[in-house]
């Protein structure tokens, strides 16, 4: 099992570099180890017993590949939102304060027009960045959405009172 979350850790480095040199489906290949998977997947109850330390590092490795993917997708043309929201959310699930995940979630969730989730996420983001300009510019164009969506949803509610 060492072994193994030594090549995981391995292929998250070869991951970062290739994202680095703006190589991105390069880097989503190298991060997850194949073109489909995570080199260690979530073992469940069925893989072997983990020591605490191994535990922490499969865990740690996971989160931080899935965060890498998210990061990889918003990159590459045309973004897959579906997959970056939930490979944000699987980092949001072990690590509920990742600021990095809460933003590219928010992002997600702006462009699938679930302008709700994407308040939610983005307040969250900017909570824990407040100067990162990419956050308050996605927290301010979902801002704008929602104030237009209820806009129109108030002048056709006024219409049809008429």
């Amino acid at each position: 099992m060492d072994k193994r979350l030594q090549e995981a850790q391995l292929y998250k480095e070869e991951g970062n570099l290739r994202y680095r040199e703006g190589k991105y489906r390069d880097a989503v290949t190298a991060g997850s180890g194949s073109q489909s998977a995570l080199p260690i997947p979530d073992l469940g109850h069925e893989g072997p017993a983990l020591t605490p330390t191994q535990e922490h590092m499969l865990h740690t490795t996971q989160t931080d590949c899935y965060n890498n993917l998210a990061a990889c997708l918003l990159q590459m043309e045309p973004v897959n939102y579906e997959r970056v929201k939930e490979y944000s959310q699987k980092v949001l699930e072990r690590q509920p304060d990742n600021a990095k995940a809460l933003y590219r979630a928010g992002v997600a969730f702006f462009h699938l027009q679930d302008y709700d989730q994407a308040r939610h996420y983005l307040l969250a983001a900017v909570n824990r960045q407040p100067k990162d300009a990419n956050v308050r510019r996605y927290l301010q164009l979902t801002q704008s959405e929602l104030s237009s969506y209820h806009q129109k949803e108030s002048s056709s509610t006024t219409q049809s009172e008429k």
